[in-house]
């Protein structure tokens, strides 16, 4: 019986996934943007600061424009690799070619910074333009549709090249609602299929395979857990400082907006 893969630097791949659950990211002597709790493990000298820290003014006039995230992210810089994933859910990389996507911003990990990330009109989503590489999550395998499509709401990853997508609501769910009778009785009951994203026009819809968003939690902060240094009482110490501006994006995200 074969025992499990042990890899060390020279064995772990480069900018490729180690399994369907973990990315490796490879620095060599450059930098990546990273959302913060979503790094694993790494080898190397690799440094992380906050996307705010003054001697990333640069990178930020160039590669980030999404004030309301900012708590979210951070730069690692340096030499090494390091390993990615998110509670067990698939992760892939992705490459893009003088595009552009938009992607739930809960669902991207980490992104070449010859990539500019924007705020996306569409609240609760990233608009990532350019070329260069970024990886991303998705609760269950991807898939790749071709507009015109609609998809339900909670099982969109994201869209790339196509305008942003339109609410559609179903004739029965409008007449209910308007007379008001779904509102005051709750008669009629709702099957989750009666609203939709509606796509139209070129480009592709990307598509997880449930209907389960992934769960959202507070990330850059200590984790409440025996343990962990700072974790609450048993920790003997408080909570990090405050998150300032991604509060509100956590909302948009949580709600599915």
């Amino acid at each position: 019986m074969s025992g499990p893969v042990v890899f060390d630097p020279t064995t772990l791949p480069g900018n490729d996934n180690v399994d369907k659950y973990t990315f490796c990211v490879e620095l060599r002597d450059d930098q990546w943007f990273l959302q913060k709790g979503k790094m694993i493990a790494y080898y190397g000298q690799i440094s992380f600061d906050g996307v705010g820290h003054g001697r990333f003014e640069g990178l930020m006039r160039t590669s980030f424009h999404s004030p309301l995230h900012v708590a979210d992210w951070v730069v690692a810089q340096g030499s090494g690799k390091m390993l990615l994933a998110d509670r067990a859910f698939d992760v892939n990389s992705y490459d893009l070619d003088d595009g552009n996507l938009t992607i739930r911003s809960g669902n991207l990990l980490a992104y070449q910074p010859s990539l500019a990330l924007k705020q996306s009109i569409v609240p609760g989503f990233l608009t990532l333009i350019g070329t260069g590489k970024f990886v991303a999550v998705s609760n269950g395998p991807v898939v790749f549709m071709e507009p015109p499509l609609r998809v339900d709401p909670q099982a969109l990853v994201g869209w790339a090249d196509c305008p942003s997508p339109c609410h559609h609501y179903d004739f029965g769910y409008l007449r209910g609602l308007i007379g008001g009778v779904r509102a005051m009785t709750g008669i009629g009951g709702a099957s989750g299929e009666e609203h939709q994203f509606e796509f139209a026009g070129a480009g592709t819809v990307l598509v997880q395979s449930t209907e389960t968003l992934l769960a959202e939690r507070p990330t850059g902060a200590v984790p409440e857990e025996a343990g962990a240094p700072g974790g609450g009482p048993r920790g003997g110490a408080a909570q990090g400082p405050p998150r300032l501006g991604g509060q509100l994006g956590d909302l948009q995200r949580r709600f599915g907006l």
